[in-house]
């Protein structure tokens, strides 16, 4: 399992690889494949298909941990702590140490810049590893009005890197930037000492990280600019399932190998 000294120390080295995971049996897949593993409260979409992650809970999250945590104990786990759940210090403290009394989690992350600082240093001064997320942040969704693309501006984009310098002052270990200019989340990766996952932020960053359904091909209602598909999950399902079914109205299922 990568420890947070290991994971600090690919700062500028071989890239991260980071991926999604909501349960036991592809946690168990991915388990020692990749670098870390993140339960991302875009599991509300994914898995619920809810419009959006907003309504996830902290209950909700735990359980889904617990299970990755299952699937795949040699591997660095982060668990997203949902919206509504860390809305001051008292709060974050109480539900992030929930998540490492109730789950196997090795670190949190929480959506915000500056503005969240404090929380992220009362997190790390009570011994909880702590991600930072800057940029696109999907918990934004409804009060920026949509998923809007930052960095288009010279303000953005120094506000972007202060953000992420004062994040990493507070604490974190890493920092998620999502939804960025590729030449300014670059920008942000030179400006920090801390290691930066990137997703739809281009490959200037220190890692990378999607989400399984979108890179297996199982989420079929749109496909981000920033996905490479390396699977196409969805039509080899429906294959496999059509010849399953084909099967059993023909009787060629279960056949003799199959029955005791």
């Amino acid at each position: 399992m990568k420890t947070i000294s290991a994971i600090k120390k690919a700062k500028g080295n071989t890239p991260l690889s980071v991926i999604t995971a909501y349960d036991a049996l592809f946690a168990k897949l991915f388990n020692k494949q990749v670098d870390m593993i993140l339960v991302g409260d875009s599991l509300n979409m994914s898995f619920n298909n809810k419009p959006d992650t907003l309504s996830a809970t902290m209950d909700i999250m735990l359980y889904h941990t617990n299970a990755v945590c299952q699937g795949a104990p040699d591997t660095f786990v982060i668990c997203d702590m949902p919206f509504g759940s860390y809305t001051d210090e008292k709060m974050a403290l109480q539900n992030a140490s929930r998540v490492y009394q109730e789950t196997n989690a090795n670190a949190v992350k929480i959506e915000g810049g500056k503005e969240r600082a404090p929380i992220v240093r009362t997190l790390s001064q009570n011994s909880i590893a702590v991600v930072g997320h800057i940029g696109l942040m999907p918990q934004f969704v409804r009060s920026e009005g949509g998923y809007i693309v930052k960095g288009k501006s010279e303000e953005d984009e120094q506000r972007l890197i202060e953000d992420a310098k004062a994040i990493e002052e507070a604490g974190a270990f890493c920092l998620v930037i999502e939804g960025v200019k590729a030449d300014v989340a670059t920008k942000i990766t030179e400006a920090i000492s801390i290691p930066t996952i990137g997703i739809g932020a281009g490959n200037g960053t220190d890692g990378q990280v999607l989400v399984w359904s979108d890179m297996f091909g199982f989420f079929e209602e749109f496909q981000p600019k920033f996905v490479k598909q390396y699977l196409d999950g969805a039509s080899l399902i429906k294959t496999a399932l059509k010849n399953y079914v084909q099967d059993v109205q023909t009787r060629k299922f279960p056949a003799q190998e199959h029955i005791y």
